[in-house]
């Protein structure tokens, strides 16, 4: 048997023993799952679901919700820790209903968080039972008003409430650009479109001394850079949780990939013109030297316009 023969079949076999232990954490996984409230007197109330059937039979009307399976990584608290748990070790098709109880879930629930509050805290087309309201920072839902005051409970909606969640496993995600996509969706609950470049760059890189107490050297060399390019459309970079967060995202996205970098692209959709004399219009570089040279001498900038849109051109 020749090398690359031998290294097909030593691939396959780890690929089938990886197969045969099942699902392990830090596996990506796409899962249809439907999770609910437990009820002593039957099905309770569905909480999220991925299936529009149950969706439309349980009264949720929401156009605008993808009701495709969900992709999360198994062991990275993308789930309830209990359903993690029950993730270990399963295959392909595997289906279970896991009891998620409501501690774990969304807390216990606390009758300290029920509070008396002024009604004017509250605003006026807000002031009736079962309005979702924020006093003072925290948010909450009216109980009941009563001339001035009103009953507001700061618990979560499903507080001391005990879920099931009935899962099915119909896909491993192998391919890495759709695993980066599910990880951004899962801190945004949108998939932009990503790419993995590979590419080689020059990098300063230290040597280590050949005595102790010799001074390290560095040299240039040749060095692979694998980034990850995330197309931001404007609608993303309006999201809170993106503006708040890319920076642990993409932390999180070269851990779990093995990536160099992540780079954003700035999308803006739109027509294709311009301003009057801006890119199509500009021949190059000549408006480009007009338009610093003026900057200059306005700002009072020592720059070389020449030398710039030459450099600009270059790239």
């Amino acid at each position: 048997m020749s090398e690359e023969e031998q290294a097909e079949a030593d691939t396959t076999e780890v690929a089938e023993s990886d197969e045969d232990a099942g699902i392990q954490t830090g596996d990506f996984v796409e899962l249809e799952y439907t999770v609910r409230t437990i009820a002593e007197d039957g099905e309770g109330r569905v909480v999220d679901t991925t299936s529009q059937e149950v969706a439309e039979e349980a009264g949720i009307d929401d156009e605008e919700y993808d009701f495709s399976a969900r992709t999360v990584t198994v062991g990275e608290g993308h789930v309830f820790d209990s359903v993690d748990e029950d993730l270990e070790g399963r295959t392909l098709g595997d289906e279970n209903a896991v009891r998620v109880p409501a501690e774990e879930a969304f807390g216990e629930f606390d009758p300290d968080q029920v509070q008396t509050v002024a009604s004017d805290k509250i605003p006026e087309d807000d002031r009736y039972p079962g309005a979702q309201v924020t006093v003072d920072g925290d948010q909450g839902y009216v109980e009941t008003i009563v001339g001035g005051r009103a009953r507001v409970d700061f618990n979560h909606p499903l507080a001391g409430d005990d879920l099931t969640y009935d899962y099915e496993i119909v896909d491993r995600v192998e391919d890495e650009e759709s695993q980066a996509a599910a990880m951004i969706g899962m801190y945004l609950e949108e998939e932009p479109d990503v790419r993995i470049e590979e590419d080689t760059v020059e990098e300063e890189v230290t040597l280590e001394p050949d005595e102790e107490d010799a001074e390290p050297e560095t040299e240039t060399q040749e060095v692979d850079r694998r980034s990850l390019v995330i197309e931001a459309t404007p609608m993303m970079q309006m999201n809170q949780q993106w503006m708040f967060s890319k920076q642990q995202i993409a932390q999180d996205l070269m851990g779990k990939l093995g990536l160099d970098r992540v780079v954003i692209e700035e999308v803006i959709d739109g027509g294709a013109g311009g301003m009057p004399g801006m890119m199509g219009g500009m021949g190059g570089g000549a408006g480009l030297e007009e338009a610093v040279e003026e900057a200059a001498d306005d700002e009072d900038i020592d720059v070389d316009a020449d030398e710039l849109v030459e450099e600009l051109d270059e790239e």
